[in-house]
């Protein structure tokens, strides 16, 4: 038996955790420039257009019915029932700090594809999926991109329109998410 299947064996939740971050890592790679291609899920928020990796968004649903939570700050509107499972739905626009918006027929809810984190999150508008060459790449947009910045993964630039390239998994793994209790 190889070592690599002892490893499989004996210790398979540490395999996983070593192949989630080589993905993670190979993902990075391709935001970064390093791959040919860079496809995610187009959205918008206020009049920024984002993509989400493809592997972040579980999928796109209409907004739920949801139940306030006492207690949190305004972007976390509250929770919902979704197929049987209670996902919590965060405002994107208003965690990176813009005014909510009133309710719009375009509006979407990202779930995000995290069983750690069930977290769906409000979007104005979703544009599908985008792929982008590298190219299309513009990291020097990153910089300059306010509240968005800490999240980003990298810039692209298609027919005059530049597209964020936001990680969920930031956002997520940010201490203001973390920290949603007032």
């Amino acid at each position: 038996m190889s070592a690599e299947l002892r490893a499989l064996r004996d210790d398979p939740f540490e395999q996983l955790l070593r192949l989630e971050a080589r993905m993670r890592a190979a993902r990075l790679d391709v935001a970064a420039g390093e791959a040919q291609t860079w496809g995610g899920l187009g959205f918008r928020i206020n009049d920024v257009w984002l993509v989400a990796p493809r592997d972040e968004v579980r999928e796109v649903i209409v907004p739920p019915r949801m139940t306030r939570v006492p207690n949190v700050r305004a972007w976390l509107l509250g929770v919902a029932n979704v197929r049987g499972s209670l996902l919590t739905i965060i405002d994107l626009r208003q965690f990176l700090g813009m005014p909510p918006l009133d309710q719009q027929r375009t509006q979407r809810v990202l779930v995000f594809n995290s069983e750690r984190f069930p977290a769906g999150f409000l979007v104005d508008e979703v544009a599908g999926h985008r792929q982008f060459v590298s190219n299309e790449q513009r990291r020097e947009i990153v910089g300059g991109a306010g509240s968005f910045a800490p999240y980003l993964l990298s810039a692209f630039v298609r027919d005059g329109q530049p597209w964020l390239a936001l990680s969920l998994h930031k956002v997520a793994g940010s201490d203001n998410f973390k920290h949603a209790g007032l």
